[in-house]
């Protein structure tokens, strides 16, 4: 495919991020693709999970309805009503396909919009602002979402155009694709951050509503049919669902054959509990915590068994 028809190729993302440290090496800036082909109840990025807008509000930013309806007005669809409590009511059934004028006329920005359409051309202008902190420290553009390969064609074409321009790129993925498109974006990848979450296929459809084996099987097929690609696997560490030594243990010993292959885990967090609420949705993990004292017995367990592979977040 040509480099005009890369770049003009559009997808929705929801977010660029730039200055991060903790998603490939070096100094990085994320594009964050919208849609997930797991729901996951850790979820920390809500509005990943659908591939169209969503809209959000935001309570505390809000004025007065009784003083300021700039958003009632501008609403086409009589999607937004006030309530009782001179808060923000939202239909959004009635938001599909709407371009949501009522987050631009709002002043405050108690209304906001997860997701816009953007070309790879646009992209890559904005991920090579900081061309310079990449060359000093081997980073780069890196893909998350949501799952990045859902967008299959415009992940792809953002990938292929960031190698044009000499980026060194990474991509987050939960593995949940068809091969065919991971194997395509592994021909344009520097590094892949591989999550896996659970080795129990029941377990882990539970936890997020899908079973683990073709997560698993694109996993050995990338490992072993791109040697010389290095691979984080990644494991969230969930309270009730892996935060015990066997379940770490068993995805210890799958990763083990593969010497391209390093090893991390992620204690939970709650920090996505405030975008659930931002969009009308209840957490699903509510106010579960990680115990404090659980990560270190985990990670000496597998670094006996994949020893100095392991890598311990800072």
């Amino acid at each position: 495919m040509g480099s005009l028809e890369d770049k003009k190729r559009k997808g929705m993302v929801f977010n660029i991020q730039k200055y991060s440290v903790h998603d490939g090496p070096g100094i990085r800036t994320i594009v964050f693709l919208k849609g997930c082909s797991l729901s996951c109840r850790w979820c920390s990025n809500p509005e990943s999970q659908k591939r169209t807008p969503d809209l959000a509000y935001n309570v505390n930013r809000c004025l007065s309805l009784a003083k300021c309806r700039r958003c009632l007005d501008a609403c086409p669809n009589g999607a937004l009503s006030r309530k009782d409590d001179d808060t923000l009511a939202i239909d959004r059934t009635k938001c599909a396909g709407c371009s949501m004028p009522c987050a631009e006329a709002c002043p405050a920005q108690g209304l906001l919009i997860y997701g816009g359409e953007r070309t790879v051309e646009e992209v890559i202008r904005i991920v090579e602002q900081d061309a310079a902190f990449y060359a000093r420290s081997s980073g780069g553009m890196t893909l998350s979402g949501g799952e990045p390969l859902l967008q299959g064609e415009f992940a792809t074409a953002l990938l292929r155009e960031a190698k044009r321009h000499r980026l060194k790129t990474a991509i987050e993925t939960c593995g949940m694709v068809p091969w065919e498109t991971m194997e395509e974006a592994a021909a344009s990848l520097n590094n892949v951050l591989f999550d896996i979450k659970h080795m129990d296929p029941e377990v882990h459809k539970a936890n997020t509503g899908q079973t683990n084996e073709r997560i698993l099987d694109n996993f050995r097929r990338l490992a072993s049919g791109f040697p010389d690609l290095p691979i984080l696997a990644r494991t969230p560490i969930i309270p009730g669902v892996n935060d015990n030594e066997a379940a770490v243990r068993a995805i210890a010993e799958f990763v083990k054959p593969f010497p391209n292959v390093k090893y991390e885990m992620l204690p939970y967090h709650r920090l996505g509990t405030q975008k659930y609420l931002f969009l009308d949705r209840v957490p699903p993990m509510g106010d579960i915590v990680l115990d404090k004292d659980v990560m270190p017995g985990l990670q000496q367990a597998a670094i006996e068994i994949l020893g100095d592979r392991v890598q311990i977040p800072h």
